[in-house]
Formats: C-alpha cells, sequence, structure tokens
C-alpha cells in the first residue's frame, strides 16, 4: 500500500499525467492500493479566505472519472476532487480501479472559510474493496475523532485520509519539518490509528498552490500507531507492506479498543447535542 505526497494544481491534463506517473511507480513495487491527495484533480483551493476560486467541478460518473479508472486498472486509487453536486460543490473523495468506482466521500468538516466554497457532507460510511473494507475522509476530518471512530465501528480495517494541509498561517517555521501544523498532522494520522486499531493511509499535497505551502508527509501508519513509511516534507510515495488482518488481529489482541468501549457512559450534555 501506498500513501502520495505530490502537488497539483488547475492544469486538469498535467494533474492526470502526475497520476499517471504515480500509479504506475506504485504499480511498480507490487502496490494494490494508492492514496492520493485531497484536491489532486484541479488543486485546491489558493487561499482559505473565500476569495479564490473553486477547482474545475466534475461528477463521480463523467469521463474525468472514468479515465481516472482506467489509469488505476489493477490498483485501488483513491483521489480528491471537487465534486458537482448539481447546484453545489463539494470537497469529495473517490475510490476506483479499472472495474468502476468503488467509494465516495464528501468533506463533513470545513476549516477557516472553506464553506465559502462547499457545501458540507454528512456522513462516514466503510465499503468494500478488493483489498479489504476502507473507510475515507479528507484532511481536517481527520482532527474529530468521532469521523475515525465511525469508520472503524462500520468495519473499516485501512482508513485513506486526503489531505491539502498547510503550514501554519500565523505562525509559520522557518523550516517546513519543525511547522506546527506539521506536527499536529503527524499526530492526528498517529492518534487516530492507534484509538481505533486501523490501518491509516495519509496523503497530502506538497509544494505551494496560491498562498498556501503544504506540509507533505505522507505516510502509512499501523494499527498501534507506528510510521511504517513517510515520504517527510518532501514528495514522494510512502511504501509499506502489510498483512492488514495479521495487524488487526495482533493490535486488538489483549486490549481491544472498539470491544472494550462503553458507549451507556458517553452520553452527551443536552447542551452539545
Amino acid at each position: 500500500m501506498a500513501a502520495a505526497a505530490a502537488n497539483f494544481d488547475r492544469d486538469l491534463e498535467a494533474d492526470f499525467a502526475e497520476i499517471e506517473r504515480l500509479v504506475g511507480a506504485a504499480r511498480a513495487q507490487g502496490v494494490r492500493l494508492l492514496a492520493l491527495p485531497e484536491a489532486a484533480l484541479g488543486g485546491y483551493l489558493a487561499d482559505l479566505d473565500g476569495a479564490a476560486g473553486t477547482p474545475p467541478a466534475l461528477t463521480p460518473d463523467g469521463p474525468e472519472m472514468r479515465r481516472l479508472a482506467t489509469l488505476a486498472g489493477d490498483v485501488v486509487v483513491a483521489v480528491g476532487y471537487c465534486e458537482d453536486g448539481g447546484g453545489q460543490l463539494f470537497n469529495s473523495a473517490i475510490c476506483v480501479t479499472g472495474d468502476g468506482v468503488l467509494g465516495h466521500h464528501r468533506k463533513v468538516h470545513q476549516p477557516l472559510r472553506e464553506d465559502a466554497s462547499y457545501s458540507a457532507g454528512d456522513r462516514f460510511a466503510a465499503f468494500d474493496t478488493p483489498v479489504g473494507r476502507l473507510g475515507m475522509m479528507i484532511c481536517y476530518d481527520k482532527a474529530f475523532p468521532e469521523s475515525a471512530r465511525a469508520l472503524a465501528l462500520d468495519g473499516a480495517e485501512i482508513v485513506l485520509c486526503l489531505s491539502a494541509w498547510p503550514t501554519s498561517r500565523t505562525n509559520p517555521a522557518p523550516q517546513l519539518e519543525q511547522d506546527r501544523w506539521k506536527r499536529r498532522f503527524d499526530l492526528f494520522d498517529q492518534a487516530r490509528a492507534l484509538e481505533n486499531q486501523i490501518v491509516w493511509l495519509s496523503a497530502n499535497q506538497s509544494g505551494q498552490f496560491g498562498s498556501l505551502r503544504f506540509v507533505g508527509s505522507a505516510k502509512v501508519v499501523d494499527p498501534a500507531g507506528e510510521i511504517l513509511a513517510d515520504t517527510g516534507v518532501s514528495a514522494g510515495l510512502a511504501v509499506a507492506e502489510l498483512d492488514v488482518q495479521e495487524a488487526l488481529d495482533r493490535a486488538r489482541r489483549s486490549m481491544a479498543h472498539l470491544r472494550d468501549r462503553r458507549p451507556e457512559a458517553y452520553r452527551l450534555p443536552a447542551a452539545a447535542r
């Protein structure tokens, strides 16, 4: 399995060329599951103030997704894009193989002024694929424990988190490796894998687009929260080989977090519902 850190922009032809290159590189290493970043088709927003134009709007059953499926072939590939939802735009992720669409997700949680450009999704749902039961989320979704927990409870064995996660806007570090938003990005990846005892693939944009500089840091995390592969802040592929069922069984053998939950103790106060 692999997660990519790569740069994408408004040029769809260039984006498809980069996707073809990444899928080819992954396939050459025996990868069967590849996570690409949020907004890999069309690029992310140029800023988070609501003033920048959105990427080209695509439909899940349109020619672009058929082209994506052809490129994917025998690899399960997840890609972020701007979805034309019929009068609304959504920041979405789609999972395909050469056989067609396997799963779809609309970003639920919207940071800063992203809601000026996109409507919000309203659910998290796992889906079956040739490489196991998967779940998807997008970027800021992972800051909310409920997102990953909902997917884990729906049977997701592997969660793909597709991001366009930038550096700190208010206090960027001189060295990208030291940026506090990169640290948060990494902490969320490890915590969500560990607390749900699932495999976690984290893809992210790299480089710069508009006013945003991205932290890269694509990675594969095992169910114990250990990073198996990481691109660092550079573009590249984080590739790991894992027997998913054996890793899940090993992590859950003694302390099984999903099994040992006590939902009756988690009642929210009325004001928080």
